[in-house]
């Protein structure tokens, strides 16, 4: 604890000071998809970490916030802060219906459901040419409008924005789980059965927490069409899911830490082996596999664990030292 309440502000204080510290755009560029990569992670660890639900169609909705704002910025000239707010309201919306008929399901037969929609909503992307561009994509979307004296066409200015929601999601998320809704989810993902007769509602605590995934989702998309300003149907692959989950379970799923931990060794790893073209893999993939067979619990949940583990054992130490020596 002690550890974290230091090293949490160190983070924040070189995230803060990086672009004034560093001159190199392309640095600048890869945090800045961490960021936005780190939003939709911290919602998939609501679902997934929180609830116990492995939702596979988190791409989807990150595809359904990004195009959404894209559509009515670049083909119907709205203005960025009102299609800003109009993506969201049709992600939680389209969330909303989904997981009213997703969560009657449960286990491998909801992350199948989800599976499915994610595809759906590629599908829609892919082939609808007449509104989404289809393969082509959307194009000149525009940057953030000012907001009064504050303008966002440079970089550092974007890279400050983003941190900004960054920041606020993980506020809002580590809000949740400090909750009384919070703790629901986790009983929920012990047993359901038990929280059952303890009179929580399943449904309806599900269903919240499949939305809320959803909004940061939704939210990673609308951030991610305002600074790449070019979209197309790859960002709602099933592919980018997995990428998602691999974030998550990478860092430490149901953590706090976990997912922007995750989300930055495996993205700058991943562009630290660029120059490797296609053979990067070879070396990245055999590295995930290690992670996972020997820190199944992520980075930070055997962080956790060691320090649990350790915790426990010098009370036991010192108990035996005063048999010994007595």
């Amino acid at each position: 604890m002690k550890v974290q309440k230091i090293l949490l502000p160190v983070i924040l204080l070189i995230a803060v000071l990086f672009p004034l510290i560093s001159q190199n755009h392309y640095h600048k560029q890869i945090l800045i998809l961490v960021m936005i990569w780190s939003i939709a992670v911290y919602g998939l660890n609501i679902i997934s970490g929180f609830t116990g639900q492995l939702s596979l169609a988190h791409a989807g909705f990150f595809a359904a916030g990004a195009y959404t704002l894209g559509i009515l910025t670049s083909t119907y000239q709205m203005n960025f802060w009102l299609a800003f707010a109009a993506a969201l309201a049709v992600t939680v919306t389209l969330s909303f219906v989904i997981g009213l008929i997703a969560l009657r399901t449960r286990h491998h037969f909801f992350a199948i459901y989800t599976m499915c929609v994610g595809f759906i909503i590629y599908l829609v992307i892919d082939k609808w040419d007449e509104v989404t561009g289809g393969v082509r994509g959307l194009i000149g979307i525009p940057v953030p409008s000012p907001l009064g004296p504050v303008t966002f066409d440079t970089i550092e200015s974007q890279y400050y924005f983003i941190l900004f929601f960054l920041l606020g999601t993980i506020i809002a998320v580590k809000r949740i789980k400090d909750s009384l809704f919070g703790r629901t989810l986790f009983a929920i993902r012990g047993s359901e059965d038990l929280s059952k007769t303890i009179g929580i509602n399943i449904m309806k605590n599900q269903l919240l927490a499949f939305v809320l995934s959803a909004f940061f989702a939704g939210l990673s998309g609308v951030l991610y069409a305002g600074f790449i300003r070019f979209l197309g149907p790859d960002i709602s692959a099933i592919t980018v899911t997995f990428e998602m989950l691999m974030y998550l379970l990478v860092g430490g799923i149901g953590t706090m830490t976990g997912p922007v931990l995750g989300t930055f060794l495996i993205v700058t790893v991943t562009q630290s082996l660029q120059f490797l073209e296609e053979y990067r893999m070879l070396i990245f993939g055999p590295i995930v596999v290690l992670i996972m067979l020997f820190y199944p619990k992520g980075l930070v949940g055997s962080y956790h664990s060691l320090k649990m583990y350790f915790s426990q054992r010098r009370p036991a130490d010192a108990k035996r030292k005063i048999k010994e020596a007595g």
